[in-house]
């Protein structure tokens, strides 16, 4: 795990979002983090390996903690964060045309969410909707 250290006071909170992307949609989520860089910065950032190195090259200011690439154990991380209660969203850009090999991690990531029930957004069209309203990630439990 790198984790960067944060510019923030210590007695301030910040609610923690997931970052994760499949391969064809790595772009699209980097895309999405440039141009809401200003909001994500109000949350504390976890992403899988690459993913999270994508997005730092593309926006190094934005508090991103890298885990494993999802692959290697990166989604479980993020799946034991939210049954921890410490990621409060999960924005995962999917991609439903390219088959993936660790496809029983990705089910059971999605399954977390939905036991957690945590905001998820599966596509950029409902991680506008999420990001518009910040708020939601701060009323689970």
């Amino acid at each position: 795990m790198t984790i960067r250290p944060a510019e923030r006071r210590p007695d301030q909170i910040h609610p923690a979002l997931a970052l994760v992307a499949h391969d064809k949609k790595k772009d699209d989520l980097v895309a999405f983090a440039v141009t809401h860089q200003a909001k994500l910065s109000d949350f504390d950032l976890y992403a899988t390996g690459t993913t999270g190195s994508r997005i730092l090259d593309a926006v190094p200011s934005l508090p991103v903690t890298r885990l494993k690439s999802g692959p290697l154990g990166g989604d479980q991380q993020i799946g034991s964060l939210i049954a921890e209660g410490r990621i409060k969203g999960l924005i995962f850009f999917v991609d439903p045309l390219t088959p993936m090999p660790h496809d029983v991690d990705v089910k059971a990531l999605m399954r977390l969410g939905a036991l957690y029930d945590i905001p998820m957004a599966l596509n950029r069209s409902t991680a506008e909707l999420l990001i518009a309203h910040p708020d939601a990630f701060l009323q689970t439990t």
